[in-house]
């Protein structure tokens, strides 16, 4: 039995891992949400799809506030419905 939990948990892990996906994006940055809930966020040009970047202290994106940026991304998790974007970890800055 505790064969088939680690393997079952081996499998879930690997899987989750997985799921990193490696994006570009090109948009503008801005701050959203509401105080105390506030978040940096891109909009993508193209399919007009809202982000929330989890490291803008990696790149200094805090500067770059309302401008246009392309960025190299990991998809962490995606996007819930209104008002729960998809999360981002920025891992390139043009």
């Amino acid at each position: 039995m505790k064969k088939y939990i680690i393997l079952a948990s081996l499998i879930f892990g690997a899987t989750g891992c997985a799921n990193n996906q490696s994006i570009e994006l090109s948009g503008k940055i801005a701050m959203k949400g509401s105080t105390p809930h506030t978040y940096l966020a891109i909009e993508d040009k193209d399919t007009h799809q809202e982000y929330k970047i989890i490291n803008p202290q990696s790149f200094d994106l805090n500067s770059k506030q309302n401008q246009f940026v392309k960025l190299k991304a990991k998809l962490i998790k995606k996007a819930v419905g209104p008002g729960f974007p998809a999360i981002i970890k920025v891992v390139g800055f043009k």
